[in-house]
């Protein structure tokens, strides 16, 4: 989960980025999908569709765009004061760093820091080898723990019908969120990835994560950053710092067997809240 106080180089403002939406934008991404495909030969680049203005069509679900996106990693201690200020535990594991294998990037001086990741080692960390998947991410709906979220869940979170988790609203060992998974895209660049944690700065911002309308984040703090991602996704989607606020992306909601071939697959989590 993100965190609550500023306290290191990422917490300053980000309305930095991305053009919005419209015109334009799609202008944009039909121009980069044509240089795309010039190349494809040489460089064996595949273009992406640009995601759809605001109402779900591919894949089922809304694509929510134009997102700020930090970077967090397990093993991250940001705030001991907090709450939610260390990234030794999440919000649906308390033992979170162990589970995972240890820090999901480099000791330094007794604290774990994070790295920059490559495709030559499929954006693994170099110093471990995780046990559960380095693609992770968090969105501000703690369907557990927060009191208001948990009672909601069952009737606004879509699939809280399906077979896997009918029934199961009041049992909180269970979480409609966690292990779910989402696709990310940053310009052409689309890499995918599971929840294991909440945040950024809000924990029940329904209207964003689930709404149809291609809502902004309720939360204010980190640039009005609406998601976290690991360092493997940081890597993947190409952001321009290991450690920075001005990345944006647009994201969905997809089920597993919407999730292609790639790296983020080597390693998935199954586990439930413990």
């Amino acid at each position: 989960m993100k965190k609550a106080a500023a306290l290191n180089t990422r917490r300053a403002p980000e309305l930095l980025g991305m053009p919005g939406r419209g015109p334009a934008t799609r202008k944009r991404w039909t121009t980069a999908g044509i240089l795309c495909a010039l190349a494809l030969a040489a460089s064996g680049c595949t273009p992406n569709p640009a995601p759809p203005d605001n109402k779900a069509t591919e894949g089922g679900y809304p694509w929510h765009t134009n997102i700020v996106a930090t970077t967090f990693w397990v093993g991250e201690l940001f705030d001991p004061s907090a709450d939610d200020g260390s990234q030794v535990m999440s919000t649906y594991d308390s033992g979170w760093m162990r589970n995972y294998g240890g820090c999901d990037g480099v000791m330094k001086s007794g604290k774990c820091e994070t790295e920059k990741r490559t495709e030559a080692n499929r954006y693994m960390p170099t110093g471990m080898t995780p046990k559960e998947n380095p693609f992770y991410l968090d969105l501000p709906y703690d369907d557990v723990n927060d009191s208001k979220a948990f009672a909601e869940r069952a009737d606004v979170i879509p699939w809280a019908n399906d077979p896997a988790y009918s029934g199961r609203e009041q049992d909180k060992s269970f979480s409609y969120m966690k292990n779910q998974w989402v696709r990310i895209r940053k310009g052409n660049v689309e890499c995918y990835g599971q929840i294991q944690d909440a945040g950024p700065g809000q924990y029940h911002d329904k209207d964003y994560v689930f709404g149809p309308d291609d809502a902004r984040p309720a939360n204010k703090e980190f640039n009005g950053a609406g998601m976290d991602v690991s360092p493997a996704l940081n890597g993947c989607l190409g952001f321009e710092d290991v450690n920075g606020e001005s990345d944006r992306v647009d994201w969905q909601f997809v089920s597993r067997d919407q999730v292609p071939a790639g790296p983020w697959l080597d390693i998935v989590t199954t586990s439930q809240v413990r």
